[in-house]
């Protein structure tokens, strides 16, 4: 028998799709990455392609593979891990999307919000002391509800029995394992937990939260946990045969590659958006500060470990933003250079509510804001007031998380791609007043659904192979005048207020 020397992860994401092969030390042996499309019909609409993503994730398989000049046969198993919310609905006789996903960022749904905020007592804490989430656009259900009232046929084809609903690790499982020929329907307790349906005590859907959304149960995947045997690779695929056995939602899956295992440990990984994860142990933690609930993971029969979750919509896409909407730079690599070429942001501060504000203020009217502009400023100072963004919005939410948690955070974990610009993290931990600390492997999101993965085969005996891979890289500590930061935060927070109440009824 070939001896299985790899794990492979699949991370579907929000701007493109990797697999990624680790070997049993938890380092990189070969990527493949793929881009797709990012539409935008109208203001605060996005949506995927849901085919397109699943040819991207074909493609990044058998190019992860033939760069390490491998095959299925010495793969141990296959993680998933996914954007989530996400919403993908489907046929589940012909395998084609009814309609284009609706992406985590949308913001669409802010009718259906309030149509439901407005029938409790609650407001928009309807359900947050069952499911750990508010009523917003973000979670999964409001965008269920969306497409199945707004694509002709669908409603009454739900009721049929005849549609899937999944977020993308759901739709990459289904179609793995065979699709319309068997494709096995269902999702882990992280993706469950982030789409307003799922009790978050009781790991189950519940059906009186569907009957409010008007969604039918029988769309819904089985819920399972982080790391067991869900299916195995169809025939005619490269990983025929192959155990799919871990998912895990991106941002605990990176939390999980970061091997935050004790209660208090947190994580931030700075990507299209930014998402702070705090382990709060084997009881959930209903946060008093704007903050998710939400299960960090599950190992099979073990009880579920839970966390604390600030979520920031807008942080890479911002540079993204400025790179293709602008033109400022020409490649994402530039902003660090740019930034870095003035001394301060020159009174500048940018509020990047593009899909309204997140964490922790949850207000989907906002719509972002560019405020202290005088004739002093440069591109590199608006450069700079981009990279301070993501710093400013992670601090309010470790801020939030001090509060619910009652004791200070010593130290931040960080992963991503922009932990590279050592500006921006140094920012960090001047602006939050802790440690920033990143690993020797910052690509911890695949990592994390690999380890998912490779626990539930054997090929790693335990989670503490997992904190034995772990290797510190680099690390900021704080460095600025306490007055200054309390200055440059202070009129962060007066720049966030600008961006309140944008949106009326007749402004999109």
């Amino acid at each position: 028998m070939t001896e299985k020397k790899y794990v492979l992860a699949i991370d579907q994401g929000t701007t493109s799709s990797r697999a990624i092969l680790f070997n049993h030390s938890g380092e990189i042996v070969s990527v493949g990455q793929k881009e797709f499309t990012q539409i935008f019909p109208n203001p605060g609409w996005v949506e995927h392609d849901p085919v397109e993503i699943w040819e991207s994730v074909r493609s990044v398989v058998a190019d992860a593979l033939q760069k390490a000049e491998t095959n299925r046969h010495e793969i141990a198993a296959v993680g998933i891990t996914n954007q989530r919310e996400t919403t993908i609905v489907w046929d589940r006789n012909t395998g084609k999307p009814v309609y284009n996903a609706l992406v985590w960022q949308d913001v669409r749904t802010g009718d259906i919000v309030r149509e439901i905020a407005d029938g409790d007592p609650l407001g928009t804490e309807r359900y947050r002391q069952i499911t750990g989430e508010n009523v917003s656009t973000y979670p999964s259900a409001t965008k269920i509800k969306w497409i199945l009232d707004n694509v002709e046929g669908a409603r009454e084809r739900a009721e049929a029995g005849d549609l899937l609903f999944g977020t993308p690790d759901t739709w990459v499982l289904w179609n793995l394992t065979g699709g319309i020929n068997g494709g096995v329907h269902a999702t882990d307790v992280t993706n469950a937990s982030r789409t307003l349906l799922m009790d978050v005590r009781t790991l189950t859907w519940r059906e009186d939260i569907c009957a409010d959304f008007g969604i039918p149960t029988s769309m819904l995947p089985e819920i399972k946990s982080s790391s067991e045997i869900y299916g195995y690779g169809r025939k005619n695929g490269l990983l025929v045969d192959t155990p799919i056995s871990g998912i895990l939602g991106d941002q605990q899956a990176a939390t999980f590659g970061q091997a935050c295992f004790e209660k208090g440990m947190a994580k931030n990984t700075y990507g299209t958006g930014c998402f702070t994860l705090m382990n709060t142990g084997t009881e959930p933690v209903f946060s008093s500060n704007g903050l998710l609930t939400t299960v960090l993971y599950k190992l099979g029969d073990e009880a579920p470990v839970y966390a604390l979750e600030g979520s920031i919509a807008v942080a890479g896409s911002l540079v993204q933003w400025l790179r293709d909407n602008l033109g400022m730079i020409a490649t994402s690599s530039q902003i660090g250079e740019l930034a870095a070429s003035v001394e301060d942001n020159g009174g500048v501060y940018f509020v990047p509510a593009f899909s309204g504000l997140f964490a922790p203020y949850w207000r989907d009217e906002a719509r972002g804001a560019i405020v202290g502009l005088t004739r002093y400023v440069t591109k590199g100072h608006i450069a700079r007031a981009v990279e301070e963004s993501t710093a400013f919005q992670s601090a309010e939410v470790l801020d939030a998380m001090n509060a619910d948690a009652g004791v200070p955070l010593k130290e931040l974990k960080v992963d991503g791609g922009m932990t590279h610009d050592d500006l921006l993290m140094q920012f960090q931990a001047d602006i939050s007043g802790c440690d920033v600390v990143r690993p020797s492997v910052v690509e911890t999101t695949a990592l994390g659904a690999a380890y998912a993965a490779g626990l539930a085969v054997g090929f790693w005996a335990s989670t503490d192979d997992v904190i034995a891979n772990w290797q510190e890289g680099k690390r900021w500590t704080p460095s600025m005048d306490a007055s200054e930061r309390d200055r440059t935060y202070r009129l962060w927070k007066k720049a966030v207020t600008r961006t309140f109440d944008w949106v009326d009824e007749d402004v999109k």
